[in-house]
């Protein structure tokens, strides 16, 4: 197994993309530390992927509040004892325009998108630095301009995106803590569902969305991107740092769109 004998945090893995890393860790051999907001989410993860309990513990805390992160990073201690990867998966997802965004929403976004990933691999330098550890950072192909209307989201990926470079050079160099990205795509989670029949979708969208946004008839599912974060915290990534892997079935940049794309 490519993990057998690591321990990994992920945070905002009660659900979705988190959940599938989680679980996919798990497969892999690892221990895990399970990280949400809702106590009952997370007691049904490790119920659903671990019913022992003996290879995964649990942090209920939002990582936008003070000393959140700190407290975060010694729960994973406290559990295992060790910390091998952090996978910064937490943020919070949303829409808003240059004309209806407030400063509130748009810290918001900088807060759980930027400021909590800074300050968990600064709470988590020491123990990675033990044990030649990893960070993996999840951020979104929006990173490099996004859509009119999520552009508070774009730029705190964009943000994440520049501090993985720069964290990339510097941590490898100066603590041998390797850090690296993946932006992923469209990825059917069980929230994004919810997002989209709200925003006024018919039940079954992700059956129409036609070969623009879905080339391949389809579009992500969350354990795709699982599948690709392994490699990232494994030893099979070598001394890889600094790097941002695009999860897209299309080319993001550069892509010529047809002269008219609807949703359906």
């Amino acid at each position: 197994m490519r993990l057998s004998g690591k321990t990994v945090l992920v945070t905002g893995s009660t659900t979705g993309i988190g959940k599938a890393i989680a679980q996919r860790c798990l497969e892999e051999g690892a221990e895990v530390l399970i990280h949400g907001l809702e106590t009952d989410l997370a007691e049904a993860t490790r119920a659903d992927l671990d019913p022992s309990g003996e290879r995964t513990g649990i942090w209920i805390e939002d990582v936008t509040a003070d000393g959140a992160p700190e407290r975060v990073i010694q729960a994973a201690l406290d559990r295992f004892g060790k910390l091998d990867a952090l996978v910064n998966n937490a943020a919070k997802v949303g829409t808003g325009k240059i004309e209806t965004t407030d400063p509130a929403a748009f810290d918001g976004f900088v807060a759980a998108n930027v400021r909590a990933p800074f300050f968990l691999i600064q709470a988590a330098l020491d123990a990675l630095q033990q044990t030649k550890g990893c960070v993996l950072n999840i951020g979104s192909v929006n990173a490099y301009c996004g859509e009119p209307d999520l552009l508070p989201y774009s730029i705190s990926k964009g943000a994440l995106m520049t501090m993985t470079r720069n964290l990339g050079d510097t941590l490898h160099r100066e603590r041998g803590i390797r850090i690296n990205q993946i932006n992923p795509g469209w990825i059917l989670t069980e929230n994004e569902r919810i997002r989209k029949q709200e925003q006024g979708l018919p039940e079954d969208w992700p059956k129409l969305l036609g070969d623009f946004f879905a080339p391949s008839g389809r579009i992500f599912d969350p354990a795709e991107i699982a599948a690709a974060v392994i490699f990232f915290i494994s030893d099979e990534c070598g001394p890889m740092s600094g790097s941002v892997l695009d999860i897209e079935q299309h080319p993001f940049i550069g892509r010529n769109p047809p002269k008219k794309v609807e949703m359906p």
